[in-house]
């Protein structure tokens, strides 16, 4: 078994780093987190990737689920605890759900509310200052969390913040759905299971941005939709605006690089150049307020660094401001005005008056060097042209000192660079089998000889000691403008947190254009026309066949069966994928879309062992599905994927049965796939239920079976499908003959018993009156009047009719002596639907014993799985009251 160490460290007194615990690592697959400059906490050299501080008071069950989710969507590699909880529960929940973290332990006395707000005067942009004090006057938790993190960063990493400098912003835990880690992973929302690095995932999929910002955006709104109907409408009118504006949407994507019209999709491509002009904000922003208290030549260094791809931004945002000038959409517009010159016109005024007006950011270590040599404008220090003109002068020398090397001793040599040697020599193998003596620090390559001499070595320390000349003469000149910028770093934050919107957006826009996605409506009901899956679309480009879907309150719990390989989990995992997309603000792959707002999604689709753990597929759905129980509410969403499979078939179905009908009694919106075709049948009349089934088409001698992919009505009353895929795989003939009698045989006794209980279609009647009870309410609290209500009960009352007297029919063909079941010996926690229940359980004032019976029957049920389930068999922690 694989071990991993989990660092345990205290900070108090004595700060020390020391592991003092381990635990088991996780088979959850890992997100990729987005590359940094951070390095290692021992070395104290730590850079946070972007300084927005996000404070967040959840109030939360005994399980904390909420705050374990919302944990997670950061990838934190660090957390703090108070050192009083080191053996609190909380902690090792955490502990459990998040791996591969460093847990720090500090002293209460840096946990205090007053320190916290002391910091957000002094720290906080200078506007946001009230706002987030009133905001923190009723959360003191939040405040306490913020001052143990910035004392922490301030004396155990030796980083201080720049006065008013840091981003600070209230989360409340409403606004965004909730998405639990094990649905985050089965349903591929970051990562795909199969392959870490395949872009086969949602985020692989919509990650057409273009800048780091755009992408970081785009993964928090995956992990956390929005919830807010408001906030997602003008999403989708923006990336309308850019779907209709192709001029707009070429300029914005095109940025500081020059079009080409050489490349011919000019959707697919040819705007992709666009935004790649920006560099990673956020980032340069935090390398300017975040100070180390001992300064050291490489934070010189990186200083001069710093203030030239601030140049690179400051510059780039024009051309956003230009391109976004025929905007229509109130967002596009917000985010033009954020981006408008006179916004930061005094920090490019700055700049221009410090900065040499052609120095531009380079990636390659020696033009690098060179910009940053030339950052600061000539003139401003004597010294410091002089430096830079010897700096000059050893750089020519040591292209002068290789000319004559290649001339004396015939060779062809070339002068290369890289951060570690400097300057060195590279001469084909080729040409040469033993280089001369004067040649030093020889390293042979497959193709290449690379080496220097000592005159070129000498000249190397000469160029490196002017440069170190140069930086620390222009440092003065470039602490000055970064601490001026500083003061007006809160226009910069806001203009990176637009770019990273219209980077999604523009992104979103991409995907609606070249995938053929429509706008979605925001409504109460799901409909979808012709629904496709993102992701496999994109796979089986000509193959895939698109779905419907609908569901509201009426046919809020959807049994779906279908033979093996039919495309059931596809379609379930497609309807989460796309309310998803619809509720981060893209366009969604279907005909017509509508969608109510999900504040919770739910998948229960894995069905791999947890060996780590020590838990059988049966424990691993069975602790899922508590969870969800749990959980669950009227504006959640849940997919649950043939459950019960891991037990054997009688104690499988009637589990199946019990959750069924307490998420029945949620109200939330489930698809249910199950190959327990009796599950269906047991729950036909309960209001609520639909049951559809993808079919196939198999050949009567069971030799050839054709997948329809095709979403039906009714349940699957396809025979021996089983049979069929173990053709094909091609097991001996013999046991496949074996095995078709067994299941002919079977078959037949099972019709034989089929619906041959009296209290089953007793049961079935007193459902339907149930289900008539239920959408004549619907109907009273309804908008439907006049004639259009009296057409609507008219048709209610000619199908109640029907169904009625078919099951009236079915009882009168019924003998005394067929087969009757006792009410009283099935347990609680099966579907009330198909038995007759004691009429004591009748309460005075309901029409007939049937809907009061359902409602405490169900709830029985459900306590029977949350209770049982999650706390006998496996130990899980209760709800808090």
């Amino acid at each position: 078994m694989t071990r991993s160490l989990s660092r345990v460290t205290s900070f108090g007194e004595a700060s020390s780093f020391a592991a003092l615990t381990s635990r088991q690592d996780s088979d959850r697959p890992r997100t990729a987190r987005p590359a940094t400059t951070a390095t290692s906490i021992a070395s104290q050299d730590i850079v946070c990737a972007i300084t927005e501080t996000v404070l967040c008071q959840i109030c939360d069950s005994q399980t904390y689920a909420k705050t374990v989710t919302k944990i997670a969507v950061f990838e934190p590699t660090e957390i703090l605890f108070m050192s009083s909880a080191r053996e609190s529960k909380l902690f090792y929940i955490i502990q459990e759900n998040i791996p591969d973290t460093t847990y720090t332990f500090l002293d209460r006395r840096y946990w205090s509310e007053k320190v916290g707000h002391e910091y957000v005067d002094r720290l906080a942009f200078p506007q946001d200052v009230e706002t987030i004090k009133i905001t923190l006057g009723g959360n003191y938790f939040a405040s306490c969390c913020l001052a143990a993190v910035l004392k922490y960063i301030e004396l155990e990493l030796d980083r201080v913040f720049t006065s008013h400098s840091l981003r600070i912003r209230f989360e409340p835990s409403q606004g965004s759905m909730s998405i639990d880690l094990s649905t985050i992973a089965s349903l591929e929302l970051i990562q795909n299971l199969q392959n870490a690095k395949s872009k086969d995932s949602l985020f692989g999929l919509l990650n057409e941005t273009l800048t780091p910002m755009g992408a970081r955006l785009l993964r928090a709104n995956i992990l956390q939709p929005c919830t807010e109907n408001s906030k997602l409408l003008a999403r989708y009118d923006a990336v309308e605006d850019f779907s209709t504006k192709e001029d707009m949407f070429i300029s914005v994507r095109q940025g500081l690089f020059e079009f080409h019209l050489s490349v011919q999709n000019t959707t697919n491509h040819r705007v992709r150049i666009a935004l790649k002009g920006f560099i990673d904000a956020d980032k340069v922003l935090t390398s300017l307020i975040l100070v180390p208290t001992k300064r050291t030549f490489q934070y010189v260094e990186q200083s001069v660094n710093n203030v030239i791809m601030l140049k690179t931004y400051v510059s780039s945002i024009k051309s956003i401001y230009k391109a976004l000038a025929t905007a229509q959409s109130s967002l596009l517009m917000t985010i033009r005005e954020l981006c408008a010159p006179a916004g930061h016109r005094a920090i490019e005024q700055l700049v221009e008056e410090t900065l040499n007006e052609h120095v531009t950011y380079q990636t390659k270590p020696l033009d690098l060097r060179n910009q940053r040599i030339y950052c600061v404008r000539a003139g401003v220090n004597s010294l410091l042209d002089v430096a830079r003109q010897t700096y000059k002068e050893a750089n020519v020398d040591a292209a002068e000192l290789v000319g004559k090397l290649s001339e004396s001793h015939n060779l062809n040599l070339d002068l290369k660079f890289d951060s570690a040697r400097q300057y060195y020599i590279s001469v084909s193998a080729s040409e040469v089998k033993t280089l001369p003596e004067i040649f030093i620090n020889i390293y042979r390559r497959k193709n290449r000889i690379e080496c220097q001499t000592l005159d070129l070595v000498k000249l190397n320390q000469k160029i490196i000691d002017a440069h170190n000349e140069v930086i620390n003469m222009s440092d003065q000149t470039i602490q000055s403008l970064i601490t001026d910028v500083c003061s007006e770093i809160s226009v910069l934050f806001r203009v990176s947190e637009a770019i990273a919107m219209l980077d999604m957006l523009a992104a979103f826009a991409e995907l609606a254009t070249c995938n053929e996605y429509i706008r979605p409506e925001l409504t109460d009901v799901l409909a979808i026309k012709s629904g496709r899956h993102p992701i496999r679309e994109k796979i089986h480009t000509k193959k895939f066949i698109p779905n419907d879907a609908y569901a509201t309150q009426q046919s809020r719990f959807q049994i779906i069966t279908g033979s093996n390989m039919s495309g059931k989990s596809t379609y379930i995992r497609s309807l989460a994928l796309m309310t998803i997309m619809a509720q981060i603000g893209c366009f969604v792959p279907a005909e017509y879309a509508s969608f109510p707002v999900i504040h919770q999604l739910f998948a229960r689709v894995s069905t791999s062992d947890d060996l780590e753990a020590n838990v059988s597929t049966f424990a691993v759905e069975m602790r899922e599905m508590a969870f969800i129980l749990r959980n669950i509410e009227p504006r959640s969403m849940a997919i649950v994927d043939e459950l019960g499979r891991g037990t054997s078939t009688t104690d499988g179905l009637a589990i199946a049965i019990a959750i069924a009908e307490a998420l029945i009694e949620s109200h939330a919106l489930v698809w249910f796939v199950t190959h327990f075709r009796d599950l269906a049948l047991i729950l036909a009349e309960r209001s609520g239920v639909v049951s559809l089934h993808l079919a196939a088409e198999i050949t009567p001698d069971i030799s050839r079976m054709v997948m329809l992919y095709k979403i039906a009505e009714g349940p699957d009353t396809t025979q021996f499908y089983g049979l069929a895929v173990a053709k094909l795989v091609d097991l001996p003939p013999g046991v496949l003959e074996s095995a078709q009698a067994v299941s002919e045989k079977l078959n037949e006794i099972a019709q034989r018993r089929h619906s041959k209980s009296k209290a089953l279609v007793l049961s079935r009647k007193r459902n339907l009156l149930l289900s008539l009870r239920e959408q004549l309410l619907q109907a009273r609290n309804g908008t439907l009047e006049g004639s259009a209500l009296r057409e609507w009960l008219k048709k209610l009352q000619d199908n109640f009719v029907l169904r009625m007297a078919a099951i009236e029919e079915e009882t009168a063909e019924m003998s005394d002596d067929e087969v009757d079941i006792d009410p009283d010996t099935v347990p609680t926690g099966t579907a009330q639907d198909n038995f007759e229940h004691p009429p004591s359980q009748e309460c005075e004032g309901t029409p007939g014993d049937g809907p009061q019976t359902a409602i405490l029957i169900s709830s029985a049920s459900r306590e029977s799985v949350t209770d049982s389930s999650s706390q006998e068999m496996f130990h899980d922690e209760t709800p808090a009251d």
